[in-house]
């Protein structure tokens, strides 16, 4: 079976926070230059009741039975009312990617596991969308969302990590540390449609080597092969503040990366450069594992 098929959809997780609808706009964006669907998905954590507590030593016989029976029922209707909410929220970020002209939109609701609600589904998916925080953390600017992490660790598929507001993208920045994470990302860029008329520039953060250069050079020849004209270029400095800089100054509107550096030894957290690039960038971060 076609490999398009079969990795064709768009699954978008929205929570409700202040990303969500710009998590909706990057999927329709990425829907319209794909021809994909779009699955939007709102996960609904396991649930878990209040803890209980020994009333019995002040509350008379009877008493304690009825308390008991009162807090199942309020814990009932908060488990509705979660549903309700969730389902709004799915109601409300369908209507943003219908407004953006997508038609192919599913939602769904799920209960349990981020990750693994993801691990379960990403098979169908060509890409990830997730928001750089989520509801708990909006204002926690410098720390990024746990399932951000959990996710970018999980998933096999490219996940883009959208940015607090939606910006028509015409630049791409790809960080190549000659990584197989990086060369993954540029072969992501070569082969799918979502690139094709982007400006793409494959930069190096580093002292300019053999090595380095013929990668940058393979790089270039590969994208070229694809219809795509890229520049390439080695600068010197510190890859965390470097790029960083470079998007801001010449105004790219995404970076593509590697989840895990070159040089990582079996970590169990993303890289230091990539956490620190989600981070800090005002526009979307695709991230290869």
């Amino acid at each position: 079976m076609n490999d398009t098929i079969i990795n064709n959809k768009i699954i978008a997780l929205v929570d409700g926070s202040i990303y969500s609808e710009s998590v909706c706009h990057h999927a329709a964006w990425i829907a319209k230059r794909t021809d994909a669907p779009v699955e939007l998905i709102h996960v609904l954590g396991r649930r878990g009741g209040p803890e209980k507590q020994d009333l019995s030593g002040s509350i008379r016989l009877g008493a304690r039975t009825k308390l008991m029976e009162e807090l199942a029922e309020l814990d009932a209707q908060r488990a509705k009312l979660i549903s309700h909410r969730g389902r709004a929220v799915l109601e409300d970020a369908r209507a943003i990617v219908d407004q953006d002209g997508i038609t192919e939109i599913t939602t769904r609701l799920r209960h349990g596991d981020i990750v693994e609600t993801i691990t379960g589904i990403e098979e169908s998916a060509r890409v990830i969308l997730i928001g750089k925080r989520g509801e708990a953390a909006d204002f926690a600017k410098g720390h990024l969302g746990s399932n951000l992490e959990r996710i970018v660790r999980a998933a096999h598929r490219p996940v883009l990590v959208a940015s607090r507001a939606f910006q028509p993208i015409e630049s791409v920045l790809v960080a190549y540390d000659g990584g197989s994470s990086s060369m993954k990302a540029v072969d992501h860029i070569a082969r799918s449609p979502l690139f094709a008329d982007l400006k793409v520039t494959v930069v190096t953060v580093g002292s300019e080597t053999p090595d380095i250069s013929k990668g940058l050079e393979d790089a270039r020849a590969l994208l070229k092969a694809a219809g795509i004209e890229a520049d390439t270029r080695v600068i010197e400095g510190q890859p965390e503040t470097e790029l960083g800089k470079l998007v801001e100054d010449e105004g790219f509107g995404m970076v593509v990366m590697g989840a895990y550096g070159h040089s990582r030894i079996r970590s169990l957290v993303i890289g230091s450069t990539t956490t620190e690039m989600v981070r800090s960038c005002k526009v979307p971060v695709v991230l290869m594992r």
